[in-house]
Formats: structure tokens, sequence, C-alpha cells
């Protein structure tokens, strides 16, 4: 269902761009790879960004992970223009880390007050569900306060980068917004 890199004779793909943020270590990168490839590679702190072409369902998304150590974050706005299509953020978050989880939500709604994402949709991952302890998506969902966003559409979906478990649905939710204003 997930590949990279599309064959030059697929040529009618609308191209969506998509912005994988998240406070460092949260598992962007792996996710990345994940819809990618469809395995772990394993992976360094990313300074500045990777980005890879995804299609699912004829649909094509232009991947942008971006670095997210404390240093980086004051950059991500510069990846959030040129964007005439609509836009998708992905808030990679990581379900054992409480201790910064308050860091997650100020970023967040940072980035939903920016002028270039007025019309984002976001969906949030829930990562490393399979560690002891984890916070629950319904958890970091009710912390985030999701749902006072009444002016972007948004999902959270709970899932493990490293068996994949769970990011396909995020990917099906995302692709269901195409063409929803």
């Amino acid at each position: 269902m997930l590949h990279g890199s599309v064959a030059a004779d697929v040529i009618d793909l609308e191209e969506h761009k998509v912005i994988i943020v998240g406070l460092d270590n949260a598992g962007k990168t792996t996710i990345l790879y994940q819809f990618l490839m469809n395995e772990v590679v394993h992976t360094s702190p990313t300074i500045g960004s990777n980005v890879e072409e995804i299609v699912v369902k004829n649909t094509h998304f232009l991947m942008w992970d971006i670095g997210g150590q404390e240093s980086l974050r004051s950059s991500w706005n510069t990846y959030y223009s040129n964007t005439e299509k609509m836009l998708f953020i992905i808030l990679v978050v990581d379900s054992i880390d409480r201790e910064r989880l308050a860091i997650t939500k100020e970023e967040l709604y940072r980035m939903l007050a920016h002028e270039d994402l007025r019309k984002a949709a976001v969906l949030i991952f829930a990562n490393k569900q399979d560690m002891k302890g984890c916070m629950t998506a319904a958890e970091i969902s009710k912390y985030l306060t999701l749902s006072s966003i009444k002016d972007h559409p948004w999902h959270i979906q709970s899932c493990c980068a490293l068996t994949g478990e769970g990011l396909c649905q995020g990917l099906e939710w995302m692709t269901s917004r195409i063409g929803v204003r």
C-alpha cells in the first residue's frame, strides 16, 4: 500500500505537503522510513530535515521530517510556506515523555496560530504505545486539549513506529481529508 520514489510514468498524482514535527526522540524519522520502506531504519538525531515522497492510494505526499531539538524548533516555520494545496502536519508525540508534554503542547499551538498553517489538517501520532507506562492517545488528547481545536481538522492515532502499528490508519485519515475543506 505504501511506497516511495514515485515512478516517472505516474504523472497524474496531486502532491500534498506534509510536515512531520515533534520533540527530539519522538520517532519522526522512524515513522517516515516506516512509510517509505516498511522497515525500521536506525537513525541519529535529524539536523535540518529529511524529505521523502510517499504514495498512498494514488495520493502523493511530500513528507518533510524536521529535526525536533530545541535549537531547531524556531526554524520550523520556514517549512510552512509554498503550500498551494492542502497542508498536513503530523505531530509525533513520545507517549512515554510525560515531562515534556507541556513543551509539545506549546509548540502545537504556536504552529496552529501561524498564518501559513491556517488551512492545515493535523494528525497526531501517539507513538511508543508498545512501551510500559505510556500515556494513551486519550490521555494525550486531553492533556493537549485537542477538543478545543475548532479551526483545524485533527485526528489522534495510537502507533508504534518500530512495528508500524497504527501508521496506516493515520495515513488513511489524511487521504480521507483530501478534497474536504
